[in-house]
């Protein structure tokens, strides 16, 4: 996997997760693989893989049940929605406005375009 250097490598690898739930990589209340695996698969340390499952547990996005393994939760799919979107139009909309701004660019003619 490449990763970007404007964002934490952990939270880059909860993106990628969170991407795969919402193309039903993983259903809601499916297992998920393991953080061996996932670091095996992205060739990074489990370490890192575990701080990305427990970014995702703090939001609700996957559980854990001892012994077992992580699972996604439900309501996985709205919860990741509600905050792709809430960074695309806190973090990610400032900035291509700020930029249509400068290039004199409309939203008619990014509708022209799109």
């Amino acid at each position: 996997m490449d990763f970007k250097k404007q964002k934490s490598i952990y939270h880059q690898i909860a993106e990628t997760l969170s991407e795969r739930i919402l193309h039903d990589e993983w259903k809601e209340e499916e297992r998920m693989p393991s953080v061996r695996e996932v670091a095996s698969d992205m060739g990074v340390n489990p370490n890192t893989v575990m701080r990305s499952f427990e970014y995702l547990q703090e939001k609700e996005i996957i559980f854990n049940r001892r012994g077992i393994g992580y699972f996604v939760a439900e309501g996985a799919k709205k919860r990741i929605t509600k905050i792709h979107r809430d960074e695309f139009l806190n973090e990610e909309w400032p900035l291509v406005a700020q930029k249509m701004q400068l290039l004199g660019i409309t939203i008619e003619e990014l509708m022209q375009n799109g």
